[in-house]
């Protein structure tokens, strides 16, 4: 299962453009609240209705675990004992682990990102404990991709399609909107 976590004060359009450029790819993303309500406030007071509550998602196997950011998104999800159980399952599986923004710093926090080069939005760079701070778009570094913000949300997007073996889809997907146009 791929899950992108929702908490109050998202980013809106890096969960959103990612969570849209993922499925046009094919892969079965699931948003999912880290609250017991599908409903969600984004940092720019958009609401959006997440597919599933962090409870539903129990001894799921996941294979993948996006963070977007946003403030205080990113700190909620930092604090969420679900989140972190939910990293440290889909690390122990080799799965991905991929934060936009302000969330790398989740990672960094959870010891995700010692020994990996990373990246973030501007100011976060203190938090990625253990990691080479980079300041690339998107960095890829293993099992974890990083991107620094709004800006890049749609390279981060393909980034991930790409390592869920959809790069033949996000090539088609990079056209069809135009993307490279």
């Amino acid at each position: 299962m791929v899950i992108l976590f929702l908490a109050d004060g998202f980013e809106e359009i890096e969960a959103l453009a990612t969570v849209d450029i993922l499925r046009r790819c094919g892969v079965e993303v699931k948003t999912v609240s880290i609250r017991d309500m599908h409903s969600v406030m984004g940092a720019h007071h958009i609401p959006v209705a997440a597919d599933l509550c962090l409870k539903d998602i129990c001894g799921g196997e996941l294979d993948a675990v996006i963070l977007p950011g946003g403030m205080p998104g990113a700190d909620h999800l930092q604090e969420s004992a679900g989140v972190n159980r939910a990293l440290e399952e889909c690390a122990g599986r080799n799965g991905l682990l991929a934060a936009i923004c302000a969330a790398p710093k989740v990672l960094g926090a959870a010891g995700f990102l010692k020994g990996k080069r990373a990246t973030c939005f501007p100011g976060f760079e203190k938090e990625l404990t253990g990691a080479e701070v980079r300041k690339e778009r998107v960095v890829e570094d293993g099992n974890v991709i990083t991107s620094r913000g709004a800006g890049t949300a749609h390279d981060f997007a393909f980034a991930i399609a790409a390592w869920l073996g959809k790069e033949t889809e996000a090539t088609a997907v990079r056209h069809s909107m135009l993307y490279d146009a």
